[in-house]
């Protein structure tokens, strides 16, 4: 990671703490989250491979103007995802990609940062058409008046608002959350950050160097008509069908 990203986000930083009422704790956390972001692009996207030792601390925050305690802190965010593992006089280092919690929304995001590969996108999916089908089977059967109307405001902003826009987007968010929510397993609704971040991420990947292809709203009002018609079966097709033309849209090339 280039020590002039550091310093730019330093110098944010500190120019947030010049406004009024700026918490200083604040400027901390904002600054040790930083450098656990950067570090976790670079982690992730391969700019430090796995069984690289990361500089010390102490040369770290000497050459990035920063305090050893902002450094450590960012270090024990990346090692609680799994990308890192410090031990005494032996550093910090990368651990191998089998160890990272490739679903936390964080690790999610960072991989998106960059230029996520064709395994890492299928894998996503994959995990998506095992667990969002049977999902929406469950919520057909057992969604509440409060589900649907959640999902259904939720629909209505995202055709409002588009999904080309971050309103939209935090509504499909929203929507897909809250079909979780309706199974009513505590298992599957842990789920909703993670699922969550992947819808998020892949939208916006979608959209990097071109339009959205096609409006995806009329997909997901077919699953909300299968859900709060209490239809499991065509619930389940629905949301299959989404994830699968989800995928369609990214446009990925052929594995060599």
């Amino acid at each position: 990671m280039k020590a002039d990203r550091i310093r730019e986000d330093i110098v944010a930083d500190q120019h947030e703490s010049d406004k009024p009422g700026h918490v200083r704790s604040d400027k901390s956390l904002r600054l040790h989250g930083s450098i656990a972001r950067d570090l976790g692009i670079a982690i992730v996207t391969g700019q430090y491979p796995p069984g690289h030792v990361l500089t010390t601390e102490v040369e770290f925050a000497e050459r990035n103007g920063i305090s050893r305690t902002a450094y450590r802190e960012a270090i024990r965010i990346l090692a609680a995802k799994g990308l890192v593992e410090s031990r005494p006089k032996a550093g910090t280092r990368i651990t191998d990609p089998s160890r990272w919690h490739v679903l936390d929304p964080d690790v999610l995001a960072w991989t998106f940062a960059g230029e996520p590969s064709r395994e890492a996108i299928d894998d996503l999916f994959e995990l998506r058409l095992i667990i969002e089908p049977a999902a929406a089977e469950l919520a057909a059967k057992r969604r509440t008046g409060a589900h649907l109307a959640q999902m259904g405001h939720a629909l209505e902003e995202m055709a409002r608002h588009t999904l080309a826009t971050a309103e939209g987007q935090a509504a499909d968010q929203t929507f897909h959350a809250a079909l979780l929510d309706a199974t009513g397993n505590r298992g599957l609704i842990s789920l909703a950050s993670t699922i969550s971040a992947a819808v998020r991420w892949t939208t916006i990947y979608k959209q990097r160097k071109r339009k959205l292809p096609r409006d995806a709203v009329p997909d997901h009002r077919r699953l909300f008509d299968a859900v709060a018609d209490g239809n499991a079966p065509a619930a389940r097709e629905a949301m299959q069908t989404l994830i699968e033309l989800a995928l369609n849209d990214i446009n990925l090339p052929e594995r060599g």
